[in-house]
């Protein structure tokens, strides 16, 4: 990449946790603020963003399968993704907002279902190369805690009907990302009331002069 390609290249911000976290109510938040700060920004999502990636999200999500079919559609969603939203956007210098990206693969597919750690740093390679997130908000809770919230909401998805020990090696995942990848991962915690986790992505931002 140019020096001049570089300085204008957006940044690009993630949002992690098990579901029932609460994430996703703070993106449009932190995504209205950015824009009165003058930043043009994209908020998206994964699996999805794409109209492929929406599809195949409907899958993962809805369909059985098998967990090798499970983690290549993940990818296969992910690629599309990169290559028709997320790349071009931070090419013309927006900031990317998504709702999970890969630290959910590793935390969801390898953590939660056992898959190699091995197979899924090689298909990280080949589909993002060397791309990672400035910031990725980790969104933590307890798996009881994150359960209870999600009973009163939408029905579930074939994700959220696991049962609470999944969540528990789900959490065990993004603490392993969290210690891996130390600086660019903050921990916000989940578990208090949407006031104060609003205060304490504030509070992130603001460290960050943005």
């Amino acid at each position: 990449m140019h020096a001049a390609e570089a300085a204008t290249r957006g940044l690009f911000i993630t949002f992690e946790g098990i579901d029932g976290a609460g994430k996703s109510s703070h993106i449009d938040a932190m995504a209205a603020h950015l824009r009165a700060s003058g930043r043009s920004v994209l908020v998206t999502r994964e699996p999805g963003g794409t109209p492929l990636a929406e599809r195949l999200r409907g899958e993962l999500l809805n369909t059985p399968m098998d967990e090798l079919t499970e983690v290549l559609l993940v990818f296969a969603a992910r690629r599309d993704h990169l290559t028709q939203a997320i790349e071009p956007a931070l090419s013309r210098g927006t900031t990317v907002l998504c709702d999970r990206f890969t630290d959910s693969t590793f935390a969801y597919q390898g953590a939660g279902r056992g898959f190699d750690a091995g197979v899924l740093q090689q298909l990280e390679s080949w589909v993002q190369h060397d791309l990672q997130p400035d910031l990725t908000l980790w969104f933590d809770i307890r798996p009881e805690q994150a359960a209870q919230r999600l009973s009163t909401a939408r029905s579930p998805d074939r994700f959220e009907q696991l049962d609470t020990a999944f969540f528990h090696r789900v959490r065990h995942g993004y603490e392993q990302r969290a210690r891996s990848h130390a600086r660019r991962f903050v921990r916000i915690d989940a578990g208090l009331d949407r006031e104060s986790v609003a205060s304490q992505v504030a509070d992130v931002l603001k460290a960050r002069g943005w």
